[in-house]
């Protein structure tokens, strides 16, 4: 645990150091982020600060596959540079989108060829559950990987909207799954795991972001942020299900061994909840489904009447409870989750709608009063 602990400060503290150095690159050329309708800031902010994300992704991996508990990870297989590999291609690909605004249909053939390069590499599905263990086919493995890397990655680009957004809700999910595949890797062998690696590196690079995109942000993630941190979620979440042996599985762990299909749902909820309620709003409007708008779930809670800060710590709220509250259940009796849950989904519904009513109160009394008020002089005037 102190390897991994590690590994993700040297993330976060390289990630640190080199935002302040990203940002006047994205200055100097360019990326800056003009003030459009729907966005929410109100000056111009530089973005591509996930390329900074990226700088500390890459060191903290180089200096794992140093480390002798780890670096076997790196000796006996190809995964790593797959995965980061393909980390890099996504971080310019969405680099590219910060400077050009690339058209969404090449933004999506390019997510998706590089899907298809890390499912290529090995990064796969190879079994799922339906009804039974099953061990996926080849192709079919490849397509579903595509599929998830794709769909994570435009999840986490939609819900980034406001500042320490996308960042905390990816770290928080990161820290669940990632103590989640430390647990798996517990019952093997060896306890190291590319899962938990991915994981606590990527944790760090959010923390060390968040430090300098807090309202107010002094750089933006973008794209190539946003892209890159629901592309190394999914990887990893991928990574815990691929190593999995559907032969050796007992049936006494039939559910953890198959909770990292419903983990990275549950750790990305939101950002899927959102992704999803854009694509129907647009369709049924006849837009394109990457046509911007301003009724994402954050510029819902700027308009209940939350701040930008207050705003991002409740729905950090949602995502905490739906990323731990899912693994819950593999240590605590099911009653008592769900007790829980209902609890703390409770207190969270209390917190995110206190500014509507506290504002629609004092209406609806000043309402009431001047109703109640005319009622009255119709009644004087009937006496008289």
């Amino acid at each position: 645990m102190r390897v991994y602990i590690l590994v993700a400060a040297v993330a976060g503290g390289a990630t640190w150091l080199v935002t302040p150095l990203i940002r006047h690159l994205a200055i100097r050329i360019g990326a800056v982020g003009q003030v459009r309708a729907r966005d929410v800031h109100t000056v111009p902010t530089p973005r591509m600060g996930g390329l900074a994300m990226l700088v500390g992704f890459a060191v903290a991996m180089l200096f794992a596959s140093r480390i002798p508990f780890i670096s076997g990870l790196f000796e006996t297989g190809h995964q790593a540079w797959v995965i980061l590999i393909g980390a890099v291609a996504v971080c310019l690909l969405g680099m590219a989108d910060d400077l050009w605004d690339l058209d969404w249909m090449l933004k999506l053939a390019g997510q998706l060829l590089i899907s298809v390069f890390v499912s290529w590499g090995g990064i796969q599905i190879i079994s799922l559950p339906l009804g039974s263990l099953v061990t996926a086919s080849p192709s079919l493995s490849m397509a579903i990987t595509a599929f998830l890397i794709v769909a994570s990655i435009n999840a986490v680009n939609f819900v980034d909207g406001l500042d320490g957004l996308a960042a905390g809700i990816v770290a928080i999910g990161g820290i669940a799954f990632g103590a989640y595949s430390y647990i798996i890797a517990r019952i093997s062998p060896s306890y190291a795991s590319m899962a938990t690696l991915i994981d606590v590196a990527l944790v760090g690079i959010c923390v060390g972001f968040l430090l300098h995109n807090w309202h107010p942000a002094k750089l933006f993630m973008g794209d190539s942020g946003s892209m890159l941190l629901g592309y190394l979620i999914t990887c990893a979440s991928i990574v815990v299900t691929g190593r999995l042996d559907p032969a050796t599985i007992h049936t006494s762990i039939y559910l953890p061994a198959f909770m990292p299909i419903l983990l990275p749902i549950l750790v990305l909820f939101l950002p899927v909840l959102d992704m999803c309620l854009a694509i129907v709003r647009r369709l049924s409007h006849g837009q394109s489904p990457m046509h911007p708008d301003r009724m994402h779930l954050h510029h819902r809670m700027l308009r209940i009447g939350h701040s930008v800060p207050s705003a991002v710590l409740i729905l950090w709220g949602w995502a905490a409870l739906f990323s731990f509250g899912s693994l819950t259940i593999l240590f605590v009796p099911a009653g008592y989750a769900f007790i829980g849950f209902v609890a703390a989904a409770m207190l969270l519904t209390v917190a995110t709608l206190y500014p509507y009513y506290r504002r629609r109160i004092p209406e609806i009394q000043q309402e009431n009063a001047v109703l109640k008020a005319s009622k009255q002089r119709e009644l004087d005037h009937r006496d008289q």
